[in-house]
């Protein structure tokens, strides 16, 4: 109910009569049905204009530091992240990353769209990095599509290291469905993960038409000052 209030009746309306956002094929979202979203990652905003541009709730997972924030700050934090529809998980690595699996799998299972943004991290200069296998298992295990999305200038409107958005208008690419069916029960083998992920971004990268440079996002990150990493 919050969700549904927060996008249609509180924030969602204001939010499209200011920056009058647009989507493109919409129509290859299924009306019901677990799917993945998968899409590039420019800018903190890209979680509140994609679910806000498509008619079913998305569920994203989001790190749990956004949920523990203190203050005024913290509570305005917390109140977004759950207004939009999005989950805390612990991106520590080991066992942290397994239950983060397990957390998408949940969502999935009820029949449920999951956005999840394969880069891992935000892109640092607008480029699209190298994908991370978990989407990979995700899709496997659960047995669902993946359709890839592509975010367009919310880079322009809310840059890394900006705190509040400027006014520009956004837009939302969704592509059509991938069925990775064929690799039924290869969730296990990393080169199958490896070729889903590759084959994910790759489809990402036809969308966009982003440059595409082979390494993690996150590795490109720590080579930047501090103070450049937003």
């Amino acid at each position: 109910m919050f969700y549904w209030l927060m996008k249609y009746v509180v924030i969602g309306p204001i939010v499209k009569a200011i920056f009058r956002p647009w989507v493109v094929g919409r129509r290859n979202v299924p009306v019901s049905g677990a799917a993945i979203l998968a899409s590039n990652h420019l800018s903190f905003v890209d979680s509140v204009f994609l679910p806000l541009m498509i008619d079913r709730p998305v569920a994203f997972l989001a790190k749990s530091d956004y949920f523990t924030g203190r203050g005024i700050r913290g509570w305005a934090t917390r109140l977004f992240m759950k207004a939009t529809g999005q989950l805390p998980i612990d991106r520590s690595g080991g066992k942290a990353s397994e239950a983060s699996l397990n957390t998408g799998l949940q969502v999935l299972g009820r029949g449920e769209l999951l956005g999840i943004y394969p880069e891992g991290t935000r892109s640092p200069d607008g480029r699209l990095y190298r994908g991370r296998t978990g989407i990979a298992r995700m899709a496997l295990e659960a047995k669902v599509p993946v359709i890839p999305v592509i975010m367009v200038d919310t880079d322009t409107m809310m840059p890394i290291g900006t705190t509040l958005p400027r006014i520009a208008r956004v837009g939302v690419v969704i592509g059509e469905p991938i069925d990775f069916s064929r690799y039924a029960g290869m969730e296990n083998d990393r080169y199958i993960l490896r070729s889903v992920v590759d084959e994910i971004m790759v489809a990402l990268q036809r969308l966009g038409q982003q440059r595409y440079d082979d390494v993690y996002a996150s590795t490109v990150k720590d080579r930047l000052p501090s103070s450049a990493e937003g």
